[in-house]
């Protein structure tokens, strides 16, 4: 196939034409600084709280919870740090998985350098946490439980209403980084307990470096960048207008177009995974079969590296990853896959694919069809695959003889 065939959208999606032609106006005509008193800046302020709005509808919150950052790492970072800052009268405990991504993990690694305790839980082979286990991790000093609603690798959805629940019976604060799943699911902060929520715009068809952090009223959350009274005093610095009115905008498409979507992107994404256990040997989908984000798709082939297969891929024009992009210059095996409890081995040759709204059947067929013929090359290719071969067959010649 001579077009692009682009399946990364979990790192990042285009940026619809519809949400730039929202935008342009505010580069240009529109440029006011929304923190002047004139009705020409006063232009940009109303824009930004319409967008405000959108948001909070989309979530079920009110806009005075919704604050504008430069996205979903920023959101985790704040959420965590401010929380055990501003309730360290409480304690310094904080409860999140092996499974987070980095912008949750490694701020809690930086907190535990500062003195701060962190319960680090297992997740099942699908990835799920257990309610059990995490109910038995809450102690008197903790402060925080931050697990995320959809993993950006595997796509498993966690039990975010029943963690919530959890979370508020032991009056502990509840945050979820929500990136992947905003949009993708229905989310409703108040009827699942959420406390913090992180949401990020170029995960929907929105521009990159603008995101939001959800936070519920009475939360006790002091600024995490000085320097100017912006967004009520919580973050200082000019808010980037045309980027808050794009996300505004993808967020109201999103919204609209969301139950069509699930629908569409479950059909294709179960019909390619269907597809590639039928023709591809030892493979393996990683996550929850049906707890699983809409468009994810993550495979284990066994026997070659992920690094190879995405090579060969992009030599056909199919653009995919084997994890989270913001890991992608590492050479160590998946965190998240490990945590599922996969070998290094298996680990290695991942293989994660993630829909988008112009994702056709003919090009999952494609690409279906250039996995086996690049699996199988890869594999001839590889010693271990050979040595595991032969064995096989000495155990079946072994089995014939013995009968």
């Amino acid at each position: 196939m001579e077009k692009k065939i682009y399946l990364d959208h979990a790192a990042t999606t285009s940026t619809r034409p519809s949400v730039v032609d929202a935008m342009l106006p505010y580069f240009t005509e529109e440029f006011g600084n929304p923190s002047s008193i004139y009705e020409f800046a006063q232009n940009a302020k109303q824009a930004i709280d319409e967008s405000r709005q959108i948001i909070a509808d989309a979530i079920h919150a009110e806009a005075a919870e919704v604050f504008f950052v430069s996205g979903g790492t920023e959101a985790d970072n704040w959420a965590i740090s401010s929380v055990v800052e501003n309730y360290a009268k409480k304690g310094n405990h904080i409860i999140t998985t092996k499974m987070e991504h980095h912008a949750v993990l490694h701020t809690c690694e930086y907190l535990e350098k500062k003195g701060c305790e962190v319960t680090y839980l297992d997740v099942d082979a699908d990835g799920l946490i257990s309610l059990d286990d995490l109910e038995k991790a809450i102690k008197e000093n903790t402060v925080l439980i931050t697990i995320m609603f959809a993993n950006n690798e595997i796509g498993t959805i966690q039990p975010i209403k029943e963690i919530g629940a959890i979370a508020k019976k032991h009056k502990v604060l509840f945050h979820t980084d929500a990136v992947q799943a905003f949009t993708h699911v229905p989310i409703d902060v108040s009827d699942m307990n959420i406390d913090l929520m992180s949401m990020s715009g170029h995960k929907i068809y929105g521009p990159k470096g603008v995101g939001a952090l959800y936070i519920r009223k009475g939360v006790r959350m002091k600024a995490f960048i000085h320097g100017g009274a912006q967004e009520r005093r919580r973050r200082g610095g000019t808010e980037n207008v045309p980027a808050i009115v794009g996300f505004g905008k993808a967020v109201e498409e999103a919204m609209a177009l969301m139950k069509s979507e699930v629908v569409r992107e479950v059909e294709l994404r179960d019909y390619f995974i269907k597809k590639v256990l039928e023709t591809v040997p030892y493979v393996k989908l990683n996550g929850h079969p049906i707890k699983r984000l809409p468009n994810n798709v993550n495979l284990s082939f066994e026997f070659i590296e992920g690094e190879s297969l995405l090579i060969m891929l992009d030599m056909k024009n199919v653009c995919a990853s084997s994890g989270s992009a913001c890991t992608s210059g590492s050479l160590d095996p998946s965190h998240v896959l490990l945590a599922i409890g996969l070998p290094h081995e298996i680990a290695h040759g991942s293989l994660r694919i993630t829909l988008g709204e112009k994702t056709s059947r003919e090009e999952l067929d494609y690409v279906a069809d250039a996995l086996v013929t690049i699996v199988k090359r890869l594999r001839d290719m590889s010693p271990v695959y050979e040595d595991y071969m032969q064995k096989k067959i000495e155990s079946v010649i072994e089995t014939q003889y013995k009968n």
